[in-house]
């Protein structure tokens, strides 16, 4: 079901939103400074383009510098991706189909605004230990 999900996903909005993330990454390298930027924009493209069956979780160790990140994060780039999120799962909520779609848009609204200081994982992560659990 995941596998069925995230072809449509791709098919109807995740290599646009692909390719909003990987532009905004590609901007943020361009300036040195923002690379850290840039560099979260890519893994956000990476999720963005097969959702379903994984996860972002917070990083322990993230401090008071992904928190400084993330604000300067949603003034450069961050509020426009979330209008892109929120312009799409509009679109796809007309169809039936597309509600799932839709809700999915919705859930990647934080991670568009706030990306660092957080890591993508497997939607089972966390029995082994290895990545923390979140509820």
């Amino acid at each position: 079901m995941r596998t069925l999900l995230n072809l449509i996903w791709l098919l109807l909005c995740g290599i646009w939103l692909a390719i909003g993330y990987a532009i905004a990454g590609i901007v943020c390298c361009l300036l040195i400074v923002t690379i850290p930027f840039g560099l979260a924009s890519f893994r956000i493209a990476d999720f963005a383009l097969w959702p379903f069956g994984r996860r972002l979780v917070e990083r322990p160790d993230a401090g008071a510098a992904s928190v400084i990140g993330n604000v300067i994060w949603i003034v450069l780039a961050g509020w426009w991706l979330a209008l892109a999120h929120l312009v799409t799962a509009v679109a796809l909520a007309v169809t039936i189909i597309g509600i799932p779609l839709a809700l999915a848009n919705l859930k990647l609204i934080p991670v568009s605004l706030v990306p660092l200081g957080r890591v993508i994982v497997p939607i089972d992560a966390g029995q082994d230990g290895r990545y923390p659990v979140v509820r």
